[in-house]
């Protein structure tokens, strides 16, 4: 099991994806709209935590919509969550007074 994770949780805690056509003629089922989805259109892949094993492909307009609504986290996004993000402070700022 992975840390951060509860023992029953089978859901992803970030995603990578990146955008895909495919020249053969397949149709797929967009995981987050239950749609078709024919693969010689323009579309995301998306991978649940990095596996390419898992990848999934979806509606641009899905994963966009998602995104803005916080439901597919990058890893980056995901790992600030977790540490409760702080800004950086910059090296030659350290010293400066005021």
């Amino acid at each position: 099991m992975s840390p951060g994770r509860s023992p029953n949780s089978t859901e992803p805690r970030w995603w990578e994806f990146r955008s895909a056509r495919n020249r053969k003629p397949s149709t797929y089922s967009c995981p987050l709209c239950g749609e078709l989805l024919p693969s010689l259109s323009d579309h995301f892949l998306l991978f649940p935590e990095g596996d390419h094993n898992r990848r999934r492909h979806a509606h641009t307009a899905c994963v966009l919509a998602a995104r803005e609504q916080g439901r597919l986290p990058t890893r980056e996004e995901w790992e600030r969550a977790q540490q409760g993000w702080q800004p950086r402070r910059r090296w030659w700022r350290l010293g400066r007074p005021g």
